[in-house]
C-alpha cells in the first residue's frame, strides 16, 4: 500500500514537472518579428532556391576556368603493371627492359618471363597555336558572365520579393476597404430596419440593402482568399513553408524604396555586363578554333623501372624529348569549327545589340510607369476624400428618410471602389519604384 502511494506521488510529480517545462518552453517562444522589406530580401537571398541555383551556376563556371587553367601546368602521371608471358615478342622486350639478356636465350623460345613495371611521366605543352591562352580567356569571360548573371538573378528575386511584399499590403488594404463597406451596410441595415418597423421604409428598400450586404460579404471572402494567396507566394519566394503567418512592418514598407535620380542609364545592368562577357568568350572561342591550323609543340620525359623475378633482372631507364605536330589536312574539320565559332560570335554580338535595345525600352517603360502610378495615386487620394464626404452625407440623408436605398448603395459602392483604387495605386507606386531601380541596375534598397 505504501509503495502504491509513493508511485502515485512520483507520477503526479512527473506530470506536473513536465507540464511546467512545456509551459516554460511555450512562454519562451516569441512571435516572429514583423517582416520589413529589407529583412524579407535578405531572407530570400539566403534561403530561396533561385539564389542557390544562381550560386551553383557561378561555381560551375569557375570550375570550367580551373579546367582551362590546367594548360599552364605540366601533366604528371604514375603507372605500374605486372605481367607474365611466353609470347616471344613480349617476353624478349621484357628481358631487354630488365637488362637480363644472355647469349643462351633462344629468341624463338625465351620461356616464361614476368615483369613488374613502374613508370613516371611528365608532359608540358610548349606551344598550341594560342589555343591554351584563348581557352583560358574564354573560360575567364564565362566565369565573369556567370557572376553577372547571378547578380541579375538575385536582382530579379529582390524585385519579385518587393512586388509580393507590396501586393500583400494591397490585398490587406482591399480587405479593410470591403470590411469598412460591410460595416457601413450593416449600420444602414440597422437604420433601415428601424425605419421599416416604424412604417417609414418600404420592404423592397430594406431587401435592397440586405442583398447588397450579402454581396459585399461575398466579395470580402474572395479578397481574404486573395490576401492569403499573396502571403503564401511571399513565403515561397523567401524559401519558407507556405503555412507560416506573415506579419508586415507597415511603417518601413514605403520608406525603404527610394526613387532613383532622373539621369540613370542601363550601363549598370548586370545582364548587359554579362552579355559583354559572353561576346568576349565567343571572340576567344574563335581564337581557339583558329589555333587548330597551327602546329603544336610538347615536351615530355619519363622514368621507368622494370623488375623480373624469373630471370632476376632489373633496370632503370629514362626518356626525354620534344614532339611537334603540324596539321596538314583534316577533311575541313578545323575550317568547319572556325566557321561555327565565327557564327556564334556574330550571334553574340547581335544578342548584345538586342539586349541593349530591350533594356533601354524597359527603362523607358519603368519611368513612364512610375509617372503614371504617382498621378493615379494623387487622383485616388482626391477621389477617396470626395467619396468619404459623399457617403457621410448620404448616410445622414438616408437616416432622415430623404434618400432611397438604391442611391445609398450607389454612394457606398463608389466609396468602396475609390478605396480599392487607392490601395492598388499605393502598391503600384511602390512596385514602379522597385521596377525603375531594377531597370537602372541599381540596388533595390538604398539611394
Amino acid at each position: 500500500m505504501v509503495s502504491r502511494t509513493i508511485l502515485a506521488i512520483l507520477a503526479v510529480w512527473f506530470f506536473v514537472s513536465a507540464g511546467a517545462a512545456l509551459s516554460a518552453e511555450s512562454a519562451g517562444k516569441t512571435a516572429p518579428a514583423p517582416w520589413t522589406l529589407a529583412t524579407a530580401i535578405k531572407e530570400a537571398l539566403a534561403q530561396s532556391p533561385d539564389a542557390r541555383i544562381a550560386e551553383e551556376r557561378v561555381a560551375a563556371a569557375r570550375a570550367m576556368l580551373t579546367q582551362a587553367a590546367a594548360a599552364d601546368w605540366p601533366q604528371l602521371s604514375l603507372k605500374s603493371s605486372y605481367m607474365q608471358s611466353n609470347n616471344p615478342m613480349m617476353a624478349f622486350g621484357a628481358i631487354l627492359g630488365q637488362r637480363a639478356f644472355t647469349p643462351t636465350i633462344d629468341f624463338n623460345r625465351p620461356g616464361e618471363v614476368d615483369n613488374f613495371n613502374l613508370t613516371a611521366m611528365v608532359g608540358y605543352n610548349i606551344y598550341s597555336g594560342g589555343r591554351a591562352s584563348a581557352g583560358k580567356a574564354a573560360a575567364q569571360a564565362g566565369a565573369e558572365a556567370a557572376a553577372r548573371e547571378r547578380e541579375a538573378a538575385l536582382a530579379q528575386l529582390e524585385t519579385e520579393v518587393a512586388r509580393a511584399y507590396c501586393q500583400i499590403g494591397q490585398s490587406r488594404e482591399g480587405v479593410r476597404a470591403i470590411e469598412a463597406a460591410v460595416a457601413a451596410y450593416e449600420e444602414s441595415l440597422r437604420v433601415a430596419k428601424l425605419r421599416h418597423a416604424s412604417g417609414q421604409l418600404l420592404k423592397s428598400e430594406l431587401l435592397n440593402i440586405e442583398a447588397q450586404l450579402a454581396q459585399t460579404r461575398e466579395q470580402l471572402l474572395s479578397l481574404r482568399h486573395n490576401a492569403a494567396l499573396a502571403e503564401k507566394y511571399f513565403l515561397v519566394l523567401l524559401g519558407h513553408d507556405s503555412g507560416e503567418t506573415v506579419t508586415l512592418d507597415a511603417s518601413a514598407s514605403s520608406a525603404s524604396l527610394v526613387p532613383p535620380p532622373g539621369d540613370v542609364t542601363i550601363a549598370a545592368r548586370p545582364e548587359l555586363q554579362a552579355m559583354h562577357s559572353r561576346v568576349a568568350a565567343a571572340e576567344n572561342a574563335v581564337r581557339v578554333a583558329r589555333g587548330g591550323l597551327l602546329p603544336t609543340v610538347n615536351a615530355f620525359a619519363s622514368y621507368q623501372y622494370d623488375q623480373g623475378w624469373r630471370l632476376n633482372g632489373d633496370s632503370r631507364s629514362w626518356t626525354a624529348g620534344v614532339q611537334a605536330e603540324i596539321p596538314i589536312f583534316d577533311g575541313q574539320l578545323t575550317r568547319g569549327r572556325i566557321a561555327e565559332a565565327e557564327a556564334n560570335e556574330a550571334q553574340a554580338r547581335q544578342g548584345l545589340r538586342k539586349l541593349e535595345l530591350a533594356l533601354g525600352l524597359q527603362l523607358d517603360q519603368a519611368r513612364l510607369a512610375l509617372k503614371l502610378a504617382r498621378e493615379q495615386l494623387a487622383a485616388t487620394e482626391t477621389l477617396v476624400a470626395q467619396a468619404n464626404e459623399s457617403a457621410r452625407m448620404s448616410r445622414e440623408r438616408f437616416a432622415a428618410g430623404a434618400l432611397l436605398s438604391a442611391e445609398l448603395i450607389g454612394v457606398e459602392t463608389r466609396l468602396t471602389e475609390a478605396r480599392m483604387r487607392r490601395a492598388v495605386a499605393q502598391a503600384a507606386e511602390k512596385i514602379a519604384v522597385a521596377d525603375l531601380r531594377r531597370a537602372a541596375g541599381l540596388p533595390l534598397l538604398g539611394n
